[in-house]
């Protein structure tokens, strides 16, 4: 059977409260073969590991602040997840809930830049976890792009890689994000909707080698499913998009994306 990965998935969400189990099943049955879940706050440091230990070796655990999370209280929330972090990788090392990724981190001034000062501040600080631990980045970034670059590049070559995670800029900017030799660009939904330019502007800029596939459940579900709850079985329509728009098999397209997920994460699924 066929088997390809969600890269981003957010299952700890109250939206999967009362249906997780059946998310799974369907997830497994359209050919999910693995599930990548971020952290975002200081709470979900708890509820990312509680879905990842009831589906070991299904779903992976990542820890990190995301930009919107960052508030006053940013110091104190990372050097939990520092701790956090330390104590996994030290306890975890050989176990399926070892974190995988520093993420979901990153820079997002879409809304506001009230924060802004904290937000660069504490995504330099993820950025060098991810040096010091030899964890790839799982990245947010939104109106943020030069900003991000910059705190980037100085670690260019001690960073491990990492994802650009809903990626749904033009081929320039697609251009300058692989800038960064070792990352990928999370591909979601919005690669679906009728609007989109991915489907154009993928394909002329981007190597499938520097591609994953991901959902973002539970937001920005694809076409057919626009509009509705995402999860991770929805991938499916990712892949099938991105295949016709490369001129590939889904299975060349799934085992790419697969083989770039092993490099990045050491997640790996058999076909």
């Amino acid at each position: 059977m066929l088997r390809f990965i969600d890269t981003h998935a957010h299952l700890d969400g109250e939206e999967f409260r009362d249906d997780l189990p059946e998310t799974i099943v369907r997830a497994q049955e359209a050919g999910v073969g693995a599930i990548l879940v971020p952290a975002i706050d200081g709470n979900s440091i708890s509820s990312v590991m509680k879905v990842c230990r009831a589906y070991p070796g299904y779903c992976y655990p990542m820890i990190g602040l995301q930009p919107e999370e960052v508030k006053e209280d940013w110091v104190s929330v990372l050097e939990t997840m520092r701790h956090a972090l330390e104590e996994n990788l030290r306890e975890e090392a050989h176990s399926p809930w070892k974190y995988i990724a520093v993420g979901e981190c990153g820079l997002d001034f879409y809304w506001s830049r009230e924060f802004e000062k904290e937000q660069l501040a504490a995504f330099e600080e993820q950025v060098r976890w991810s040096v010091e631990y030899q964890l790839p980045l799982m990245i947010h970034c939104r109106k943020a792009q030069n900003e991000m670059l910059h705190v980037l590049k100085p670690y260019a070559k001690e960073l491990p890689g990492g994802v650009f995670h809903c990626f749904t800029g033009n081929q320039k900017e697609a251009e300058a994000f692989l800038q960064m030799e070792r990352f990928c660009l999370g591909i979601g939904g919005v690669s679906t909707f009728k609007s989109s330019h991915l489907r154009e502007d993928l394909p002329a800029a981007v190597p499938l080698e520097h591609i994953v596939l991901e959902t973002d459940s539970p937001y920005m579900a694809p076409v057919p499913h626009r509009g509705q709850r995402n999860e991770s079985a929805f991938v499916e329509q990712v892949l099938q998009t991105l295949a016709q728009s490369y001129g590939v098999s889904t299975m060349e397209l799934a085992r790419v994306t697969n083989a770039n997920v092993k490099r990045l994460f050491g997640v790996e699924v058999s076909d």
